[in-house]
């Protein structure tokens, strides 16, 4: 009780709440919210995996990289920025989109309130489709999610395979950081 949580909800067509996520990385000081405490996917009926990632968390590559090593094959990164990093987070979308190979659609709030420069970035980090500047838009795309499965069997650029990078005989490797190992037997994303 009395806890505050920075949450993004799902519905389904027939209006049913499918998934939520409460944001594991508040903007501290300034959020005064508790974080969440899991990663989040769900499946959308004959389209795919979607993953939640709200505003900051997009600074920390572990959400991301443990959205796709769930099977999302998209990343929804709801935001509000209304600072002057919004650059920075268009290089992160990109980025993590890069790495993850994932698409990765990252709303921002438009002006007054937030800065804009909505984007849906593809799985080799590619902008698809951008709002300009602040001014409120709508933004649209039709994404095909068989991008995610041609850049991770034939690489970013036809060249990066990172999620093929272990053998099931490599060792596992320590992550102090995090009191934990990658086991190269368990590294590939979930189907």
């Amino acid at each position: 009780a009395g806890e505050l949580f920075n949450t993004a909800l799902a519905f389904s067509p027939q209006g049913r709440l499918a998934a939520w996520y409460r944001k594991v990385f508040p903007w501290r000081p300034s959020e005064p919210y508790d974080p969440g405490d899991r990663f989040v996917v769900f499946d959308v009926p004959e389209a795919g995996r979607i993953g939640f990632a709200i505003c900051y968390d997009a600074w920390f590559p572990e959400v991301a990289r443990h959205l796709a090593w769930q099977g999302a094959e998209v990343i929804v990164n709801p935001v509000m920025t209304t600072t002057a990093d919004r650059a920075q987070e268009v290089v992160l979308a990109r980025a993590n989109a890069i790495v993850n190979q994932v698409h990765v659609v990252s709303v921002n709030t438009a002006g007054p309130v937030g800065s804009g420069h909505s984007l849906v970035v593809d799985p080799e980090g590619r902008i698809r489709a951008e709002a300009p500047g602040d001014g409120s838009t709508i933004l649209t795309d039709v994404i095909d999610l068989d991008d995610v499965t041609r850049v991770r069997t034939y690489g970013t650029a036809g060249v990066n395979r990172m999620w093929d990078q272990f053998t099931d005989t490599d060792a596992p490797i320590e992550l102090p950081l995090y009191g934990g190992r990658i086991d190269p037997r368990t590294w590939r994303p979930r189907a």
